[in-house]
């Protein structure tokens, strides 16, 4: 904690007290008062039992934060105030996210250019555009060096937390700001080459030459969980295949991959192609030999009920390849076109010109169309293509489908390839509990269908380097069975611009020397480790002890399959445990048409204005409105809602506080059967409210505690305020004192973690210290209210009402007269009224005692009203 804060904290009651500003003065005392920090000394003293540690989502720094931010973060700052109330040390970190692809984008967008790591560094280079390069085509802009990229990555991101983090304080989120890192700084780097090198020890992370997604745009191979299915415009086409009794036809989407066909497959039960099952055919236009062989995964009903299988087509053409261990043709390259040179299967053939002279070098696209018609000049294609819409797999963030392409990969053990190490990860996903509960189904499923392990580089420049070396061999080649890795006190490195340990810069990439490995990590190998990063395994193992495993891990639902499950994989493999004990999944923010709202479909609402227009309690109180897992509309009108209540909270504290003090025990003063039952009532909203948050329902808890506010608002306010002035005796007014004063002291606690700021200005016009660092109120806070019957402020309540409507009904004011009045009702309601007659009276401006009769529900009879006239003029 600082010293007094240079913001006084109010003293007095404003006379026209307002939300608008309270931000601006309340950000700046918890940040000078370190409100919000984390004790880390009483936490290691207490033991691990008393912290309550949050695996905070870093969001990505490129660009701007959308609703969906301020939604989730909202849920999570809501259990992290109540837990810090209800007597938690709470680990509240936060974190940002800034290498990966995004970043990569967005700098490129920002500032015009792309990276090439064949240039050499330029001291000082100033980019050709800041902030107006969108427009630009990839070949428009200009290409530096990967040194030059990655300081500009740094500076792009560097500004973009800076806006970020306003609207994070803005919003109230209370994260300790001194727990904080980057995914990109040296400890991150540091802490996920540490954890990479351990796994590549222990055999978990190994590299591997082999067939894998790659996005042609970003020259990247892509992970499992990163690929989308999109519908994608295509055509089939009927092609026939020569065998030794006639032709075999095929429908294929892609009659370009006809070179790189390995085999005809059908299933081994139709009975169609049961004849040619250990024949040979030959490929059209090319006269390669392939077999045609069984296998189950060939669809019978589909198409033809054969298919060709090249290397490679899509993933099904992967696997026939893997376990019908077919010979390898591969044909398209990294860059998405058909390879130069004439493949050596070809060469000599009928085909030979043809590629040579239509098909090399070609998009697919152009070389579809070339092979199309030769087809059709030869015969094979029976038929015009039919047009169709097939799915294709695509990088989520990319735009054009992605190629099979066989390159050297890094991949992690994830249970994809081993089903016993796949059946430990269901196990260990059983030790978490998610909120909602029935989001571990899709954990499971996703766990459980995963059919390769996990590919960690990537082919890009801004991202934690694979800290590994190669020795080259007397040709240059390098040795990849003999790795060259760093001790984990010399990390972080950058194989690219360091030497491993024994070597110098002289030796790099010639004969005898080594070459550095030039991937970076998948940003999810980092992300993974955003428990370690946070609580400082590497270099704080008494931090680390406290906080871990965290007790949980909020998050979006849909990137379960990325965030979460990498996340428990890499504890798994470390520690043989869970990173937490709960996952909290939000659910997407919908635009009027019931659309995720996303920055690629261009239909996010940027924060910043909202909460200039509405405040941030109006804004927090409609993300609490959301339940965790449960998608929501971004709805105005719900901020409205949240910002009538937040003015209410002003008013009615400054209404309630101005009848004045109470001399004494406040619980000893509470006599009156109203006000014990109005407490009564409160006991209970308080073990909703708790049980609410207990159980990870945050909507709960707001609901029952803002139905109640009301509640206190509308009619028990009412109800006493003559009272409270004096009206009924000294007596009588120290009841209703002390009882406001008691309900308005819990209620606040109540609604602090919903409505951060507006509390905290009225907690400070009585009390001292943060309404934020008050302890969560509990049953035994009012035990004046011990015994006492809610249904007594809720029969007065109904009275009041009644006799309202029939003022309105009369069309007469409500301070008109009532001279007479036949209170109708069962006999416990009516008896319940008649403990607080005075009140009601009061408040109802009824002036001769009320008859009371037996009825089978409440009603008001026989109002006999008398308006108030009008002065003169």
């Amino acid at each position: 904690m600082t010293d007094a804060p240079s913001t006084p904290r109010a003293a007095t009651i404003p006379d026209k007290p307002s939300i608008d500003g309270l931000e601006d003065t309340w950000s700046q005392v918890w940040r000078e008062e370190g409100t919000y920090a984390f004790d880390r000394a009483a936490a290691h003293e207490r033991g691990r039992s008393a912290v309550f540690s949050i695996d905070t989502p870093p969001p990505t720094a490129s660009g701007s934060l959308h609703m969906g931010h301020v939604f989730s973060y909202t849920h999570t700052d809501c259990m992290a105030r109540y837990k810090r109330m209800a007597g938690f040390e709470v680990f509240y970190p936060i974190g940002w996210d800034d290498n990966g692809l995004p970043t990569e984008k967005r700098v490129q967008n920002y500032y015009g250019v792309r990276g090439d790591a064949t240039l050499p560094y330029v001291e000082g280079l100033e980019p050709p555009h800041r902030g107006d390069a969108k427009s630009l085509k990839a070949a428009d802009t200009l290409p530096i060096s990967r040194r030059n990229f990655i300081e500009l990555c740094d500076e792009l991101t560097v500004k973009d937390e800076e806006a970020f983090e306003s609207l994070f304080r803005r919003m109230g989120f209370s994260l300790d700001w001194d727990i904080s890192y980057r995914t990109i700084d040296d400890h991150s780097r540091a802490t996920a080459q540490q954890a990479f090198l351990r796994n590549l020890a222990r055999g978990e992370a190994y590299q591997s030459e082999a067939p894998g997604l790659w996005d042609v745009t970003f020259q990247t191979a892509v992970a499992q969980a990163e690929l989308e299915a999109r519908d994608y415009p295509g055509a089939y086409h009927r092609v026939a295949f020569h065998g030794a009794d006639g032709p075999i036809h095929i429908e294929t989407t892609r009659p370009e991959l006809i070179p790189a066909v390995v085999a005809l497959i059908a299933h081994p039960d139709d009975e169609r192609y049961a004849a040619l099952f250990g024949t040979t055919v030959t490929s059209p236009l090319f006269g390669v030999e392939v077999p045609v062989v069984a296998h189950p995964a060939a669809e019978p009903d589909k198409g033809a009920g054969i298919a060709m299988c090249c290397t490679f087509g899509d993933l099904t053409d992967v696997l026939w390849w893997r376990e019908l261990q077919l010979p390898t043709r591969s044909i398209i390259t990294r860059s998405g076109r058909i390879q130069q040179e004439v493949p050596e299967w070809v060469a000599g053939g009928p085909g030979e010109a043809l590629f040579a002279e239509h098909v090399a070098g070609r998009t697919t696209f152009s070389a579809r169309e070339a092979i199309v018609a030769a087809l059709r000049e030869s015969g094979d294609l029976d038929g015009e293509p039919k047009a169709t819409q097939r799915k294709a797999n695509f990088y989520e963030r990319g735009e054009k489908p992605l190629e099979i392409v066989t390159s050297r990969q890094w991949y992690i053990r994830n249970g994809g390839r081993d089903r016993e190490l796949n059946a430990e990860f269901i196990a260990r996903g059983r030790e978490v509990d998610f909120h909602p509960a029935f989001m571990r189904a899709r954990y499971e499923n996703w766990v459980s269908g995963l059919n390769g392990d996990w590919l960690v580089s990537r082919q890009r420049f801004f991202g934690v380097p694979i800290p590994v070396w190669f020795p080259l061999d007397d040709a240059g080649d390098p040795v990849y069975d003999k790795p060259l890795v760093p001790s984990e006190d010399e990390l972080p490195v950058d194989p690219a611009a360091q030497a491993p340990s024994g070597y110098d810069e002289s030796q790099r990439g010639v004969p005898g020397g080594f070459v550095g490995d030039p991937d970076i990590m998948d940003t999810w190998a980092t992300s993974s480790l955003t428990p370690q990063i946070a609580g400082r395994w590497r270099d704080d193992p008494e931090l680390f002890a406290d906080v871990f495993p965290m007790d949980v891990r909020p998050q979006g639902h849909d990137i379960i399959r990325t965030w979460l499950f990498s996340t428990l994989v890499r504890s798994h493999l470390e520690f043989d445990s869970v990173p937490w004990h709960h996952a909290a999944l939000s659910g997407w923010i919908l635009d009027p048409d019931r659309k995720k709202m996303s920055k690629s479909k261009g239909n996010v609402v940027t924060p910043e204005d909202v909460v200039k227009e509405h405040s941030a309690d109006a804004v927090r109180y409609w993300a609490a409105s959301g339940r965790l897992g449960a998608d929501a509309a971004y709805d105005t009108g719900q901020m409205k809602v949240g910002r009538r209540l937040a003015i209410k909270v002003l008013n009615a504290t400054k209404f309630a506080l101005s009848f004045g003090e109470v001399d004494g025990d406040l619980t000893a003063a509470v006599t009156n059967p109203l006000d014990v039952a109005m407490l009564a009532e409160l006991r209970d909203v308080v073990s909703k409210a708790t049980a609410g948050f207990e159980s990870w329902d945050h909507t709960r808890a707001l609901e029952v505690t803002e139905t109640f506010f009301w509640t206190f608002c509308d009619d028990y306010l009412e109800l006493v305020k003559d009272r409270a002035y004096g009206g009924q005796g000294d007596e009588a007014a120290a009841s209703a004192r002390a009882a406001l004063r008691t309900a308005l002291d819990v209620l606040l606690r109540l609604l602090a973690p919903f409505l951060p700021y507006v509390t905290e200005e009225v907690w400070s016009w009585w009390h001292e210290g943060s309404v934020h660092r008050a302890a969560w109120p509990t049953v035994e806070d009012l035990a004046a209210g011990e015994g006492g019957d809610p249904a007594v402020l809720t029969a007065v309540g109904e009275a009041l009402a009644g006799v309202r409507k029939a003022k309105s009904e009369a069309k007469v004011g409500m301070r008109a007269e009532v001279a007479s009045l036949v209170l109708a009702g069962p006999a416990a309601w009516t008896g319940r009224v008649q403990q607080a007659e005075a009140d009601l009276r009061a408040a109802g401006r009824i002036t001769a005692t009320p008859t009371y009769a037996e009825a089978e529900t409440p009603e008001v009879r026989d109002a006999e009203l008398i308006p108030v006239e009008k002065p003169k003029a």
